[in-house]
């Protein structure tokens, strides 16, 4: 195991804030000990428990204290009382689950509150109307089909061999409660630079519509502690604050604004006109007069967040870059810089797909910058919202994919004329699942690229998701998939080159086109190995520090060629870490040992910055 996973204790567990893109100062954290058992899955609920389980860790894991797998035809329960803090008196209480995979279902005091299906996305039961004074049980339910149905999964094999890995089942990130109030709360706050008119654009979403005249969005940008731009917009309109100026967000200067949005009351500015002679929805005449409107009382509700103005876009190279002028290429704020990043799958030894602690996530960030990475590709994995504020705070640009999902005979061979076909319920269920993945990590401007599909992993119908995706969200960039077979969609031509030199995509008149994958250098470090007694192996297999330095030269000096001649805009290397029995990390899994040096890294990095 790592360092980080060894200090993990049922009190240090994920103690902190859990969704730092909208604050608020009350919550109570629920990770810890709960109680646990394993049933046949159309059994009842049982009366007597096993044992206890450290969440928020999946049952496989063993940090969780727990270490069993869970088999599609079982289901997993939690138990454990909570006492709501008597200062939440007359507020609504909500409870957060950061992830849970796969199905479950709650129930409070004996009543079913709810269930939700989905792996990797967060999602909130209201218990106000089943709690009473004193202890409140809660009791929850899960199944997971991992690799015996086709959800969104990943990587997880529930026999893991070569590049599958272990199964993740149950709660893997934080539970915990927090009061709102009874009437209007905020629920969603999403924000979208936009850079080159110089403002940032804010979309206040209450729990509920606000039928009446007299509520108002208040939102103030700050820099630091110090205000920089308001506005007052009535509810349910978008509101926008003008950045003059703007600190642009980039890996070398990763700027960030804060945000503050309280749901106020203000004197109706249309009081006594009848409803024919008001302004229409959005009109100027509306958006002026709620501007100038008088507030009255308190803030009913208020969250804190953060923001920063950057822009990701396609352009063309320079005319002074010889053959690869006026090719097409990524532009980060209007200016052409390559992204060099690893493939990063987000695994850890003792911990699975959570990660052990806040410590040990920017311990990785800050070795890929210090590397000379500027970009991760976030493979098949969503991170908790924690991992991608911390990408936000130190200046990592992000991939983010999709995971994948699919049963045997759904996922294409390199080379494959047309795409297998899915069923309408897969379909359904993926397109549902990315559309949450989205929404959820909208707000963080580290994640430059949406990644639909990963080569051919349950790909399908991959033109009409590349443009649904694009028009859901027009201020990044679509990585319709990942390798193997190009259908012509999105902003990029991505392939994948395993070979000891990896060759260069083709050039492409109206698409970037990128390296989404290769290196695979293998060393298997004796002592740091997740189980040597399993094949340990790498695309290319070295047995010391000098020929995987030499391997990696080799492979970045015809990068470094594409960059300079091909109008290369980006090199996905494979990968940040040794997992499981793959052993084509720079780190080995326990992330103790650095196969190449830091400085000898950033230095084999460095042409591909220079202006």
């Amino acid at each position: 195991m790592s360092r980080w996973e060894k200090q993990l204790t049922p009190d240090n567990a994920w103690r902190e804030y859990p969704r730092p893109q909208m604050v608020r100062p009350q919550w109570q954290n629920l990770n810890g000990l709960w109680e646990y058992a394993i049933t046949p899955k159309t059994a009842p609920a049982p009366t007597t428990f096993s044992g206890q389980i450290l969440v928020p860790f999946c049952v496989e894991s063993t940090v969780s204290k727990v270490n069993k797998p869970l088999t599609p035809d079982q289901r997993l329960w939690y138990r454990r009382n909570v006492t709501i803090p008597r200062d939440w008196n007359g507020q609504r209480v909500l409870l957060h689950f950061g992830a849970v995979d796969y199905e479950c279902s709650l129930w409070v005091n004996g009543g079913l509150v709810g269930s939700h299906t989905g792996g990797s996305d967060a999602f909130t039961f209201d218990l106000t109307d089943f709690l009473k004074d004193g202890p409140n049980q809660l009791l929850l339910g899960v199944t997971d089909p991992t690799s015996t149905d086709e959800q969104p999964r990943g990587k997880q094999l529930l026999n893991p061999n070569g590049i599958w890995y272990t199964p993740v089942s149950g709660i893997w990130q934080t539970v915990w409660l927090e009061p709102v109030p009874r009437q209007a709360y905020i629920d969603e706050v999403r924000v979208t630079p936009e850079v080159d008119s110089g403002r940032v654009r804010v979309e206040v979403l209450l729990d509920k519509p606000a039928n009446n005249r007299t509520t108002a969005i208040r939102l103030t940008a700050l820099d630091g502690n110090q205000s920089i731009a308001t506005a007052l917009v009535r509810a349910g309109r978008v509101g926008y604050l003008p950045i003059r100026t703007p600190k642009l967000w980039s890996p070398d200067r990763p700027f960030l604004y804060n945000l503050r949005a309280e749901v106020v009351t203000v004197n109706d500015p249309f009081e006594g006109v009848p409803n024919n002679q008001r302004p229409r929805r959005g009109a100027p005449a509306e958006q002026t007069a709620y501007a100038n409107a008088t507030v009255t009382g308190n803030p009913q509700d208020a969250v804190t967040s953060y923001f920063a103005m950057r822009k990701i876009t396609i352009g063309r190279r320079p005319s002074g870059a010889g053959s690869a002028a006026n090719q097409p290429v990524l532009l980060l704020n209007n200016e052409f810089v390559f992204q060099n990043g690893p493939l990063d799958q987000g695994w850890w030894p003792g911990s699975l797909l959570t990660p052990p602690s806040d410590e040990a996530m920017s311990f990785e960030i800050d070795f890929l910058k210090k590397s000379g990475f500027n970009m991760l590709r976030k493979h098949i994995k969503v991170e908790p919202a924690r991992y991608y504020y911390l990408c936000d705070r130190l200046g990592m640009l992000v991939w983010q994919d999709m995971p994948s999902g699919f049963l045997e005979g759904q996922n294409e061979s390199p080379g494959d004329v047309a795409e297998p076909l899915r069923r309408s319920k897969g379909k359904e269920q993926f397109e549902l699942e990315l559309r949450r993945m989205m929404n959820q990590l909208h707000n963080h401007p580290s994640i430059v690229t949406w990644v639909v599909h990963n080569e051919g992993w349950g790909q399908y119908e991959n033109q009409r998701l590349a443009a649904w995706v694009k028009g859901l969200d027009p201020s990044r960039v679509v990585n319709a998939v990942s390798g193997w077979n190009d259908r012509g969609a999105g902003d990029f031509y991505d392939i994948h080159t395993y070979e000891p030199e990896p060759r260069a995509p083709a050039p492409k008149p109206d698409r970037v086109v990128v390296i989404g994958e290769f290196g695979g250098i293998g060393w298997p470090v004796q002592g740091h190995l997740w189980n040597p007694e399993m094949r340990n192996w790498g695309y290319q297999t070295y047995q010391s520090a000098d020929e995987v330095l030499k391997a990696y030269q080799k492979k970045y000096t015809k990068i470094i060629e594409y960059y300079q001649n091909q109008a290369l805009s980006a090199a996905v290397y494979t990968q940040t870490t040794d997992v499981e029995g793959e052993v084509n990390g720079l780190l080995t899994y326990d992330r103790e040992v650095i196969k190449i040096p830091v400085e000898t890294l950033r230095q084999i990095h460095a042409p591909l910055f220079k202006k």
